[in-house]
């Protein structure tokens, strides 16, 4: 079953329940309100729906700075709490980089290249290729 939770009184990013997992695709630049918006959302997420995993994809973020790293690392934080897994998914070579030289190791966050091999991660092989084609990650 997949649920989509928006908060249409204020700009927010994009909550989606695939099965026992939740997708949360960033685009473009995360300002305070919506960061905080984003780490309520996925935290009530998780326990209303029971959920055992969050993928985050970044693919469509071109910065990170460390504030969005220290958001990164909030939810994953939130979510262990709540007994569930993060990974983050589809970094670019440049945002890695920048990351390692603000220091930031993102503790508790693991990462994929895509968001198939994320949901392979977490366990969930058969929701990663429905997808489409899948290029296996051995």
């Amino acid at each position: 079953m997949n649920d989509y939770f928006p908060r249409p009184d204020t700009a927010s990013v994009p909550v989606l329940r695939l099965g026992d997992v939740l997708l949360i695709t960033l685009q473009g630049e995360l300002h305070d309100g919506m960061a905080a918006r984003l780490q309520q959302d996925v935290a009530e997420a998780i326990v209303r729906h029971r959920v055992a995993g969050v993928v985050i994809d970044i693919t469509g973020v071109e910065i990170v700075d460390s504030f969005l790293g220290r958001i990164l690392a909030e939810i994953a934080a939130h979510a262990k709490l709540l007994a569930a897994q993060t990974v983050v998914a589809g970094m670019r070579p440049a945002v890695a980089l920048t990351l390692v030289e603000l220091g930031l190791t993102l503790p508790g966050l693991r990462t994929a290249l895509s968001t198939e091999a994320a949901l392979e991660l977490l366990g969930r092989p058969d929701a990663a290729r429905s997808g489409g084609p899948h290029r296996d990650p051995r």
